[in-house]
C-alpha cells in the first residue's frame, strides 16, 4: 500500500461496514503479520468501526466524538454569527438618518441587546470552545478530548440556550436592557415582562456549557498529551487554550452568580439590588464586569494561540520567543482579573480605586506587546507567504493594534470620563473584538480547513471576501470614532437634533454593508470549499505539528497509533499509521486513550472513554425544563426539573463504574499500564478539581458581595431580625464534621479494599449528611423573611449554597456506599470515595464560612 493510498482509505472507510477479524483475514489466506499494508489497513477499520458516530439521526444525537461535537459548536457558532450581523445592518439601517424611521424605539432596544448578547455568548465564546474541542486532541497526539459525553453535554447546552434567546427576538419578548443588563432597568419595575428573564435565563443555560468546556479544555491539556510531551514542550496553541480555559473557570461564575441573584429578585422580590432595602444596583456591574473585562482576553488568547501556530508556518520558519509567549499568556491571565473597574470609572469610585485601576489597565499592554513583536520578529527571521490565511493575520495587524491604542487612551481616568458610553468605545470595542478575535479566527478556518474536509479551497473567493471585510470594517468602525468624539451617547435611536453626527452614521452604514457582504462571501466560499474543492494533498502547508500526521479529512481516531516522544511531528505519518507508536489499533474494542503525569508527560493510565449515548441530550434536555418552567414563572414545576437533572446526573455516575477485573493493559510492545479505574489520580479527578475552582470562584463572588452590601450599600446596619439558631448553627457544623470523618474513613477502606468497613463507614457518612440537610433546611426556614432586607436575601443565598452542595455531597456518599455494595471496589478497582472525600472537605469548609457569614451578618446588625 502506498504512502497516498493508506490515509486516505482509513479516512473514507471500507466498503463493508463490518470490519473482519484478524482470524477472519487469515482464513482468506491473508497473513497480516506478513503484509504490512494489509495490517494497517485493517488497523484503520478496527479504529472506524470503534470511534466512528452511528449512522442516522441517531448518530447525531448521540454523538460524542470531539471532531464532531467541535465542528457542530462552530457551524452553529457561525449561525449565530450570521444572525448577530443581520441585527447589526438593522441597527446600521436604523442610524443612518437622524429620524430614524426604521425601526420604533422599544424594537431597536430589543435589536441593539439582541445583536451584543448574541455576538458576546452565542458567537464568540462558542466560537473558541468548538476549535478546542476539535483541534486539542490532534495537537497533542490524542484520541479524543478527557470528557466526550461533558462536551456533548455542552454542546446541547448551548444550543437550547442560544434557541431560547433567539427565539425571543421571533415572539417579541427579546431582552431589552442591553447585553450587560445594568439594574435598575432590568429589574420589574422597569423591565416588568420576561425580555429579561430570557437574559438572564438564556444566558445562564449557555453559560453552562463554557464551564463544561472549561473543565473538558483544562483537563485534556493537563493530561492527554502525547506521552514524552511536557508543559514545557507544549504546542504554544495549547498553552494559549490553558489559560483561556483556567479565565473561563475564574471569570464566567461572578455572571453566573450574578444572573442567578438578578432572577431571584425579579422572581421572588429578594432585595439583592434594591437600594431601599439594604441592596445595590452596583453590586451587579461589580459582579458584570468582574466576568466581563477576563471575557475579552478569554476571547483573545484562543485567537493569539492562531496566529502563534500559522504564522511560524508560513512564514517557514520557528516561532520568537517561545518562553516569552508563554510568560505573555501567564501575565495575560493574572492582569486581566485587576481590570473590571475601568469599565465603571464614572460611578464615583475613590480616586485611590481609580488611580489603581488606571495603572493595571495600562499594564496589561506589556504582555500583549510581547506576542505582538514575536510575531513581527518571526515574520522578519522567516519568507512570509502571502496566502489567505496570512492575509486575515495581517488584517489583524492592522486593526488590533489601533484597538489596543485606543484601549490605553480609555484606560487613562480623564479621557475616560470624557469618552465614556459613546460612540468612541463603541468602536474601540469592535477594533479589539474583530481585530483581535474574528480576523484571526477567520485565518484559523482558512488554514485548518483542508483537515476539516479534506478539500482545497477555490482560488479567488477567499481574497475577494477578505478586501471587502477589512475595507468595510474600517470605513465602518473607524468613523464611529469620529462620531464618539462629536458626543454622540450610545444606544439611540434617533438624533433629530445633531444634523453632524448624520454623515458619519450614513458613511458608517454603508460601509457596513459592504462588511456583510465579505462575510457572506467568505461563507460561500468556506461552503464551495466543502462541497466541490478539489482533493487536498496530505499537509499542504507543510506544518511541523501533530494535527497534520494523519489523514485528510481527519479521521474520528485521529492517528491509528499515538505518538511517542520520537514522533514529534508530521514526519511521524507513515510510522503512526503502520501502527508502530504506543496504543496501536484498538484490540480491546474500546475507546481508549493515554493519560499522562500533568508536569512531565509520564505515561500514567490507560483512559477508556465513553462511547456514544443520548444521556447528553437528555441532561440538556432535563435542565432546560428547569429554565423553561423560570421563564414561564411555575416556579413549583421547575422544581420537576431540578429531580429531572439530579436523576440524569446519578445515571452518569452509574454507568461510570464496572464489577470486573481487567488487568493491566499493554500499550506498546514491554509497556504496560494501568486502567483509569485502578488510579486515584483519574482524568474524572482533576476535573473535579478544576470544577472546584470555578466553584471557589462563585463562593467567593458571594462572599464579595455580602462584604460589599455590608460596606457600602445605603440602609445597613439592617434591621434586628431576633435570629437566636447558634445551637443550629453548630450541631449543622458538627454533622458536616462527622460525615467528613465518615468520608475520611471510607476511603481509607477503599484503599485497604476492606468492603464491609468502607460500606459501613459510607453508610455513616451518608446518615451524618442527611442530618446536616435537615438542619440546614430548619436554619433556612427559621429565617426572617428574605424579602424585608438584602442582609436577610443574602442569608438565604448563602443557605442556599450550602443546601445545594450537601445534595452533591449526599449523592456522591450514596454513590460510595453502593460502589462498596456492589462490588465495584476490589484489590484492582476504586470507586467514588476519592471524589467523595474532596468534595465532602469541600462542602465542610465552605460551609463553615457560609454559616459563620450568617452569624457575623446578625452581629453586625
Amino acid at each position: 500500500m502506498s504512502d497516498a493510498s493508506l490515509p486516505q482509505t482509513a479516512a473514507t472507510g471500507p466498503r463493508s461496514t463490518k470490519p473482519r477479524s484478524e482470524a477472519e483475514i487469515r482464513a482468506h489466506g491473508i497473513d497480516i503479520a506478513a503484509n504490512p499494508p494489509q495490517r494497517a489497513l485493517h488497523l484503520h477499520r478496527e479504529l472506524d468501526r470503534v470511534w466512528r458516530d452511528a449512522p442516522g439521526w441517531a448518530g447525531f444525537f448521540t454523538s460524542v466524538n470531539h471532531g464532531t461535537i467541535g465542528l457542530r459548536f462552530m457551524v452553529t457558532s457561525f449561525v449565530f454569527f450570521a444572525i448577530g450581523g443581520v441585527l447589526a445592518m438593522l441597527i446600521r439601517a436604523q442610524l443612518a438618518t437622524r429620524e430614524g424611521d426604521f425601526l420604533d424605539v422599544a424594537l431597536y432596544n430589543q435589536i441593539f441587546t439582541m445583536h451584543g448578547s448574541i455576538m458576546m455568548f452565542l458567537f464568540a465564546i462558542p466560537l473558541l470552545e468548538g476549535l478546542a474541542l476539535w483541534l486539542l486532541p490532534k495537537i497533542l497526539g490524542a484520541r479524543d478530548m478527557a470528557f466526550p459525553r461533558l462536551s456533548a453535554l455542552g454542546y446541547w447546552c448551548y444550543f437550547f440556550g442560544g434557541a431560547i434567546i433567539v427565539l425571543s427576538l421571533v415572539f417579541g419578548v427579546a431582552p431589552n436592557g442591553g447585553w450587560f443588563m445594568y439594574v435598575p432597568l432590568t429589574d420589574k419595575t422597569y423591565t416588568p415582562g420576561v425580555n429579561a428573564d430570557v437574559w438572564l435565563l438564556g444566558v445562564t443555560f449557555v453559560e453552562i456549557s463554557a464551564m463544561a468546556a472549561a473543565v473538558e479544555i483544562t483537563v485534556t491539556i493537563l493530561r492527554c498529551r502525547a506521552p514524552g510531551m511536557p508543559l514545557t514542550k507544549m504546542p504554544l496553541m495549547a498553552w494559549y487554550l490553558l489559560g483561556t480555559a483556567v479565565m473561563m473557570l475564574v471569570g464566567f461564575p461572578p455572571l453566573i452568580l450574578g444572573s442567578i441573584l438578578l432572577e431571584v429578585q425579579r422572581a421572588f422580590d429578594w432585595p439583592f439590588f434594591d437600594v431601599a432595602r439594604g441592596g445595590d444596583p452596583m453590586l451587579w456591574q461589580h459582579l458584570f464586569w468582574l466576568f466581563g473585562h477576563p471575557e475579552v482576553y478569554i476571547i483573545f488568547l484562543p485567537a493569539a494561540g492562531a496566529l502563534s501556530t500559522i504564522i511560524p508556518v508560513l512564514s517557514r520558519t520557528t516561532i520568537l520567543g517561545y518562553g516569552a509567549l508563554v510568560a505573555a499568556v501567564i501575565g495575560l491571565v493574572f492582569l486581566s482579573f485587576g481590570l473590571w473597574v475601568h469599565h465603571m470609572f464614572t460611578v464615583g469610585i475613590p480616586h485611590m480605586a481609580l488611580a489603581f485601576f488606571s495603572a493595571a489597565s495600562a499594564l496589561v499592554v506589556v504582555p500583549t506587546a510581547v506576542q505582538i513583536f514575536a510575531w513581527i520578529g518571526t515574520m522578519w527571521m522567516g519568507q512570509v507567504q502571502l496566502r489567505l490565511p496570512m492575509l486575515y493575520v495581517m488584517g489583524f495587524f492592522a486593526t488590533f493594534v489601533m484597538g489596543g491604542l485606543t484601549g490605553v487612551m480609555l484606560a487613562m481616568v480623564p479621557f475616560n470620563w470624557q469618552a465614556h458610553d459613546t460612540h468612541f468605545v463603541v468602536a474601540h470595542l469592535h477594533y479589539v473584538l474583530i481585530g483581535g478575535f474574528v480576523f484571526p479566527m477567520l485565518a484559523a478556518v482558512t488554514y485548518w480547513m483542508p483537515l476539516i474536509c479534506g478539500r482545497w479551497r477555490i482560488r479567488g473567493l477567499g481574497e475577494s471576501a477578505f478586501w471587502l471585510i477589512l475595507i468595510g470594517f474600517h470605513g465602518t468602525f473607524f468613523i464611529m470614532h469620529l462620531t464618539g468624539l462629536l458626543g454622540m451617547p450610545r444606544r439611540v435611536a434617533v438624533y433629530p437634533d445633531n444634523p453632524e453626527w448624520e454623515w458619519l452614521n450614513l458613511t458608517s452604514s454603508i460601509f457596513g454593508m459592504v462588511m456583510s457582504a465579505g462575510f457572506a462571501l467568505f461563507a460561500f466560499d468556506i461552503i464551495m470549499q466543502w462541497l466541490f474543492g478539489r482533493r487536498s494533498w496530505r499537509n499542504p502547508w507543510d506544518a511541523p505539528t501533530h494535527e497534520w500526521a494523519m489523514p485528510l479529512p481527519a479521521p474520528s481516531y485521529n492517528f491509528a497509533s499515538l505518538p511517542g516522544p520520537r514522533q514529534p511531528d508530521a514526519g511521524a505519518l507513515l510510522p503512526l499509521a503502520r501502527g508502530e507508536g504506543l496504543l496501536p489499533g484498538a484490540p480491546r474494542g474500546d475507546r481508549e486513550t493515554l493519560v499522562v503525569d500533568p508536569g512531565s508527560g509520564r505515561p500514567d493510565h490507560v483512559a477508556v472513554l465513553a462511547t456514544s449515548t443520548a444521556l447528553p441530550i437528555a441532561t440538556s434536555a432535563a435542565i432546560g425544563s428547569f429554565f423553561g418552567m423560570m421563564l414561564a414563572g411555575q416556579y413549583w414545576l421547575a422544581l420537576l426539573g431540578i429531580a429531572a437533572t439530579l436523576i440524569m446526573a446519578w445515571r452518569w455516575g452509574g454507568i461510570m463504574g464496572v464489577t470486573h477485573d481487567r488487568g493491566r493493559i499493554e500499550v506498546a510492545p514491554g509497556i504496560q499500564l494501568p486502567l483509569h479505574y485502578q488510579t486515584r489520580n483519574t482524568l474524572a479527578y482533576t476535573g473535579a478539581l478544576a470544577l472546584l475552582l470555578a466553584d471557589g470562584a462563585l463562593f467567593g463572588s458571594l462572599l464579595f458581595g455580602v462584604g460589599f452590601l455590608g460596606v457600602v450599600a445605603p440602609g445597613w446596619p439592617a434591621p434586628p431580625s431576633g435570629l437566636a439558631h447558634g445551637p443550629l448553627l453548630l450541631a449543622a457544623l458538627a454533622a458536616l464534621a462527622l460525615m467528613a470523618v465518615g468520608s475520611w474513613a471510607a476511603m481509607r477502606a477503599e484503599r485497604l479494599r476492606a468492603a464491609p468497613a468502607g460500606s459501613s463507614w459510607a453508610l455513616a457518612g451518608l446518615v451524618c449528611g442527611l442530618i446536616a440537610l435537615g438542619l440546614l433546611g430548619v436554619l433556612a426556614a427559621g429565617l426572617d423573611d428574605p424579602r424585608r432586607h438584602a442582609r436577610d436575601a443574602l442569608r438565604g443565598a448563602i443557605l442556599g449554597y450550602a443546601v445545594v452542595h450537601g445534595v452533591i455531597a449526599v449523592m456522591l456518599a450514596l454513590r460510595t456506599v453502593m460502589d462498596f455494595r456492589q462490588g465495584r471496589i476490589s484489590l484492582s478497582r476504586r470507586g467514588a470515595a476519592p471524589a467523595w472525600q474532596l468534595f465532602q472537605g469541600w462542602w465542610l469548609a465552605t460551609s463553615a464560612a457560609a454559616l459563620g457569614t450568617v452569624a457575623l451578618l446578625e452581629v453586625l446588625s
